[in-house]
Order: structure tokens, then C-alpha cells, then sequence
């Protein structure tokens, strides 16, 4: 058995049992991809995916297991290159940050740009997505910080950190009828044409459920990822923006008017989630606690600890 064999297993279940895009990835040929998985079978004595011709289609039961320990090896062998980067390439490396829209645009932004004056040798890349492809993207290893509302606590190989409270305001034009209302209710928000968040997007669903709670069915007319999408078709007077409070700038908004409605909401938790068999390099810790100042390495490796 050989490493390089567990590497070409791990990518193609990866890549959702496409040789083709895992021999890409990995730089190699298909054809050499296929004769090292098939040596591997042989060396076992069981068949790790079902084929139809020579296209996998499936994996077999054994094939779950194995498949399992080889992305459990590769891990193993990335934190090994990680140690040793650590100790050899202090100032240097790299860390991938996947995160929602919301969160790139409003709330990262002062991290990112200390983090770079803190560790200006890292590339940096950040990759956006829904909440679910944000903790998807950690749990494979994609990522090695996740950002994100909620899914992040749902996976259990992930460390889960929660990071900030944050709440939801209404935005409308100057003129809109809303601003009238003495105190506003759920259900005179549900009278209103809104515009928000998809519903798997920032707390959506638990927007959701709250109206869904009191009985109200909203009049959602569009739902958008981007709070300044939302915010764009508010302005031509499609409908009542619905958003998180950190979504909106007085200056930069200011053709909107911003309503509070915490009191209509519960508080939604931002959570941060790493890997707990992940290696964590030094510079990783500093973006941690850039964005949770509570969970400095010392709290970080406290907490990894309880969960091991």
C-alpha cells in the first residue's frame, strides 16, 4: 500500500467519483489514477467503488470505511507538512477562510486587513458560499476556517466557536409608509411586500421559523444572498429590505432609512469552526482570535481539548 494510492482514493471521492477531475487536480493521468486504485483492490482483496465499465459509479460497503481512514491519513499527513512549516517557514503559508456573503462584506473586512499587517508573508484566500458549503468546505478540508451562521455545529469532526450575537433591521425609502407605523409588529412586517435573505442564507431560516411561530405567513416578493442586492431593489421601491444590522452604513446607505426590529427577532449567533484534527499554525490562531478576541490559542486548544 502506498500513500500515493490513499492520495488518488481521497481525491476521486473528492471529486464525486470523477477520475477524470481528480487526475486534473492531482496533475496525473486518468489512466494511471484507475491502475493504482485497482492495484490497491487487489492488495486488499475487496473492491473499493462499484463500477459500470470502467466508470465508477458507487462505493461499496468496505469501500465507505476505507475511503474513510484515507481521508483520516491524508489529514494526518498535512498537519505533518504543517508541523514542519511551522518550524522551518514561520512567516509563511497560507490560510483559506470560507465564509458567507454577509460576513466577507460587513464583518470581515478589519480582520482581514490587520491579519495582512500582522502576517504580511500568508496568502490569503477567501472563498464565499451558503452556510452549509461554508462548514462543507472546512469539514473536507477545503477550508481551514469557517465562518458562517449556522451548519458549522452540525458537523461533528469540526470544532464549533461561537463568536458574535448580531441581530436583524428593516430598511426602506425615506417616504415608505412603514416609518408611520408607532410600534412595528411581526405582523404589521408581514403586511408589507419584503426582500431578504434567502432562506438558507444569514439566519433565514430562523427568520422563518419566527414568523412561522406567530402564525404569519410573509409576503416574501425576492430573496437575495447579497444584502446589497437587497438594499438595490429597496431603493426602486420593490418591497421592505429585511437584513442584518451589520449590513447597513448610515453614510453609505443613506437614501434608506434603518428601523430596528431586534425586538422582533432572536439573536443570531455567528460561530467560527475549525477542524478538531486539523494542526493549527500559529498565524491561524492570530486570524481566530482577530475575529473572537475570547478564544486566543490558550482558549482555542482548551476547547479542543474537552472535544477530542
Amino acid at each position: 500500500m502506498k500513500l500515493q494510492q490513499l492520495r488518488y482514493l481521497n481525491e476521486v471521492a473528492r471529486q464525486d467519483l470523477n477520475i477524470t477531475n481528480a487526475a486534473e487536480v492531482l496533475y496525473t493521468s486518468q489512466p494511471g489514477i484507475s491502475k493504482q486504485i485497482q492495484l490497491l483492490e487487489e492488495e486488499i482483496g475487496l473492491q473499493i467503488f462499484q463500477r459500470n465499465g470502467k466508470r465508477l459509479t458507487g462505493i461499496t460497503e468496505p469501500g465507505v470505511q476505507i475511503l474513510s481512514l484515507a481521508a483520516k491519513v491524508m489529514q494526518q499527513v498535512d498537519n505533518i507538512k504543517r508541523v514542519g512549516d511551522e518550524f522551518t517557514n514561520v512567516e509563511t503559508g497560507t490560510l483559506t477562510i470560507a465564509t458567507t456573503h454577509t460576513q466577507a462584506r460587513y464583518k470581515l473586512p478589519a480582520a482581514v486587513k490587520t491579519f495582512m499587517t500582522n502576517y504580511p508573508h500568508v496568502k490569503l484566500n477567501i472563498h464565499q458560499g451558503n452556510p452549509k458549503q461554508v462548514a462543507e468546505q472546512v469539514a473536507c478540508g477545503d477550508a481551514d476556517i469557517g465562518i458562517a451562521t449556522e451548519y458549522i455545529s452540525d458537523f461533528e469532526n469540526l470544532l464549533c466557536l461561537p463568536c458574535y450575537q448580531w441581530n436583524r433591521c428593516v430598511v426602506v425609502p425615506h417616504d415608505h409608509p412603514l416609518l408611520l407605523e408607532d410600534k412595528l409588529t411581526l405582523k404589521k412586517l408581514a403586511a408589507y411586500p419584503l426582500i431578504t435573505y434567502d432562506f438558507g442564507y444569514t439566519g433565514g431560516s430562523l427568520v422563518s421559523k419566527t414568523f412561522s411561530d406567530a402564525g404569519l405567513l410573509p409576503n416574501v416578493v425576492l430573496t437575495a444572498i447579497d444584502a446589497d442586492v437587497i438594499k438595490t431593489y429597496v431603493t426602486l421601491g420593490l418591497g421592505v429590505g429585511l437584513l442584518a444590522n451589520m449590513a447597513y452604513d448610515a453614510e453609505r446607505d443613506a437614501n434608506l432609512v434603518r428601523v430596528d426590529v431586534s425586538h422582533l427577532f432572536p439573536n443570531s449567533t455567528t460561530y467560527l469552526g475549525v477542524r478538531k484534527d486539523a494542526f493549527l499554525r500559529a498565524y491561524m490562531y492570530g486570524f481566530i482570535e482577530l475575529i473572537a478576541p475570547q478564544f486566543n490559542q490558550q482558549a482555542v486548544n482548551a476547547v479542543l481539548k474537552i472535544s477530542a
